[in-house]
């Protein structure tokens, strides 16, 4: 495959995950589809999920994947980046969705192994915080314990969905992200498929 065609596969695929990890990341601020809990939100009255404010999808699946696919694509028009230079930064642009996507990924990760931030009660106290913190992940098999959160309604269900989803696209946006590293290497060596050696 040309190597030019190759960087516009990847940047293309690269445009819808960038856009659904910035949605999830937005969608998590508003449990229950509310602005009830981000707005109740504070250091002493915490109402959102830790993991939710270190925007790993607004930030590092989001704006740390559209700007190397901008670059990207242009790797792939003519009388543009489409040369040897233009590939070789693309190596360098790949390498910062790359870090994003890691970045994303970990936040995601977090954010399903720690669980969601509600108005929970086990024995027959209520409180606000992470009931599920200490158990390691075990939580997301046992829907039974999905059943403390009785605050934002359904925000067991609503975190696991969107931080799911939040790391799929980053492992897409890393195995995107290391092919065009490696196409970019092969465009900064051999050229790109238009023949501009410059």
């Amino acid at each position: 495959m040309c190597t030019g065609a190759c960087s516009k596969f990847v940047a293309i695929s690269l445009y819808p995950l960038a856009v659904v990890s910035i949605i999830c990341n937005i969608i998590l601020f508003f449990p229950d589809f509310s602005n009830k809990y981000a707005s109740e939100d504070g250091e002493n009255t915490p109402r959102l999920t830790e993991e939710v404010k270190y925007m790993g999808g607004l930030i590092g699946g989001g704006i740390m994947a559209l700007i190397p696919a901008i670059h990207i694509h242009l790797t792939s028009a003519d009388k543009c980046c489409a040369n040897r230079c233009g590939m070789f930064l693309s190596i360098g642009f790949a390498a910062l969705g790359m870090a994003g996507a890691v970045y994303s990924l970990i936040v995601a990760s977090l954010g399903l192994s720690n669980g969601p931030t509600c108005l929970w009660s086990n024995a027959g106290i209520e409180q606000w915080g992470t009931p599920f913190t200490n158990s390691n992940g075990s939580y997301l098999g046992d829907k039974e314990m999905w059943k403390w959160c009785i605050e934002p309604k359904n925000v067991v269900e609503f975190n696991v969905g969107l931080f799911s989803t939040l790391l799929v696209t980053s492992i897409l946006q890393l195995g995107l992200c290391g092919v065009q590293m490696v196409n970019g290497l092969f465009g900064c060596l051999c050229g790109t498929c238009g023949g501009d050696k410059e």
